[in-house]
């Protein structure tokens, strides 16, 4: 299994987890909300980088 395969299965747990043990609205905000966090946390140049490998894979 792949290193981002791993992440992927990890997230999927954990999100079935937040489910169980909170509102659905809850676990909602923090699906979204960290990774909204971590974009906003990156400089503009890195997320300018971000969004340009995005556009070219999506390319392909």
């Amino acid at each position: 299994m792949s290193k981002n395969a791993k992440i992927a299965a990890g997230g999927v747990v954990v999100g079935l987890l937040l489910l169980i043990w909170l509102p659905w609205w809850a676990a909602l905000l923090i699906v979204l909300g960290v990774p909204a966090a971590a974009y906003l946390a990156l400089d503009p140049s890195q997320r300018r980088r971000l969004r340009r490998a995005t556009r070219k894979e999506l390319g392909r």
